[in-house]
């Protein structure tokens, strides 16, 4: 394969049962590929954060990513309000969340961080009122 594969899925804010779709289908693709296990827990990990991120706290968003053979670019776009502080955002433990979302088990704090923790490379652009976009790099391991 020296294509680049590209997947986009519209991510729902309204459904937290559909959270989850966008990394399932991809970790679904990447194990058809043959894409190491590890690779494929890293991507599923990361891109599952971004996913709930954006129905936690943007009201949904954009997920797209792009296989090429030797790793995955994710890009998650939203237009929800913003992150005013990156540096506090990526603090683990950190969260915005109202008492409701983390009665449903969500809300942790931890959403960023492992975005990073389990990616290659991360870059956060966020303007309040505006939205937010997470570029994510995971390498594939042999």
């Amino acid at each position: 394969m020296n294509e680049c594969i590209r997947l986009e899925y519209d991510v729902d804010g309204e459904n937290f049962a559909s959270a989850g779709h966008a990394s399932e289908s991809v970790k679904r693709t990447l194990k058809q590929m043959g894409v190491s296990s590890l690779s494929v827990r890293r991507v599923a990990i990361a891109m599952y954060e971004g996913e709930i991120n954006m129905v936690i706290h943007a009201h949904g968003g954009r997920a797209v990513a792009e296989i090429y053979p030797d790793h995955i670019d994710i890009r998650l776009e939203d237009h929800g309000p913003g992150i005013a502080d990156i540096s506090l955002a990526m603090q683990a433990g950190y969260s915005t969340a109202t008492e409701n979302i983390r009665s449903l088990g969500f809300g942790a704090g931890m959403g960023l961080p492992n975005m990073k923790k389990y990616s290659d490379d991360m870059q956060i652009e966020s303007t309040v009122g505006e939205g937010t976009t997470v570029k994510l790099r995971v390498d594939f391991e042999e």
